[in-house]
């Protein structure tokens, strides 16, 4: 109710008075089925401009330290991610990473639109990074579509380290669904060659989207000295 509530009257009338935003593919997400969606991520806020603009709700995998936090601004933190049904994801890999993407599994499992950010953090300088291998487990082990997302100029609105965004350009891509054929590529897998080929392809799908320079390594969590977003 928080999620629907915000997003009627809250968030999409700031974002009309606010931003310009464009958005182009909202035909390829389907209308009641599960899918994945996959986009590159260079904002705070492409979390939040990406489900505005969807009449489906979306549900996103979240870091787990939004979950986590001590004190009243930690649990006020919780509270509001778990109430705009926000899943944590642990990212130190593991029983805990497995433990989250069976959440994921969860959701989709019940019909549900998921959005996932395939490199595991924001893009520290604005280009696009090697995608993590959670996104291709995912797509194999529910047998659902992926639909690829470039997100445009959110880096720009909300800068790493600026905490609200401020008025700008928006564009969103969204591509056409992505299906993996088990002939092909089982499901589920566990073979890492048949996970890294469907998560670069998934990869290639958003850059082609998003148009960013790409970097063959993983993105690192902070920002290198002297990089500019």
């Amino acid at each position: 109710m928080l999620y629907d509530f915000l997003k009627r009257f809250a968030v999409r009338p700031l974002l009309r008075i606010f931003f310009r935003v464009k958005i182009s593919g909202v035909e390829n997400i389907p209308v009641d089925s599960a899918a994945i969606l996959a986009s590159n991520h260079l904002s705070v806020c492409d979390s939040v401009f990406l489900p505005a603009k969807l009449d489906r709700t979306v549900i996103f995998l979240a870091k787990e330290e939004y979950f986590t936090g001590t004190g009243l601004k930690g649990r006020i933190t919780a509270w509001f991610f778990r109430s705009i049904n926000q899943i944590p994801m642990d990212r130190s890999g593991g029983e805990g990473s497995a433990k989250s993407l069976k959440s994921a599994l969860d959701a989709l499992a019940k019909g549900q639109l998921l959005g996932i950010y395939p490199e595991g953090t924001r893009s520290p300088d604005g280009r696009l990074y090697r995608a993590k291998l959670g996104v291709a487990k995912l797509a194999l082990e529910a047998g659902v579509p992926v639909i690829p997302v470039g997100m445009i100029g959110t880096n720009k609105v909300q800068p790493i380290g600026q905490r609200l965004p401020h008025p700008g350009k928006v564009e969103i891509r969204i591509g056409q669904p992505l299906r993996f054929d088990p002939e092909r590529y089982p499901h589920p897998s566990d073979d890492p060659k048949v996970l890294r080929e469907v998560a670069d392809s998934i990869r290639r799908a958003i850059n082609e989207l998003s148009g960013q320079s790409y970097v063959d390594v993983y993105a690192p969590r902070k920002a290198p000295a002297g990089s500019k977003p």
